[in-house]
């Protein structure tokens, strides 16, 4: 097993995340995450950019419900507000079936 090294605001939402996906879990997998400090004159946060993998047969058929309205889902992730969550990069099948994307997002410390 691999162990990252991500701040608490990166693991609570690839947390809510991952619930998001419900009893698909077990077929999103994490294949990047990068976190950059954020400020503004008020608010202090971080930016996030996660790529993730949908693994195993209609992959598809996962992806297209866990991204519908992600954009306006709510996400509680303790001590953050999510002020900002995007899709960076669309859905592509690669050659082995599996589906990946890319999400960026913005927290702000509570």
């Amino acid at each position: 097993m691999l162990n990252i090294v991500m701040s608490r605001a990166a693991a609570g939402l690839l947390r809510a995340l991952f619930k998001r996906s419900g009893n698909q879990r077990h077929r999103l997998l994490l294949t990047a995450i990068r976190s950059v400090d954020w400020y503004s004159l008020t608010l202090a946060g971080e930016r996030h950019s996660i790529g993730l993998r949908v693994a195993g047969p209609a992959a598809e058929l996962i992806v297209a419900p866990f991204l519908h309205g992600i954009e306006d889902a709510e996400f509680v992730i303790p001590g953050q507000i999510l002020a900002d969550l995007a899709l960076a990069r669309p859905p592509e099948r690669e050659s082995d079936g599996s589906v990946t994307f890319e999400m960026e997002a913005l927290t702000v410390v509570e």
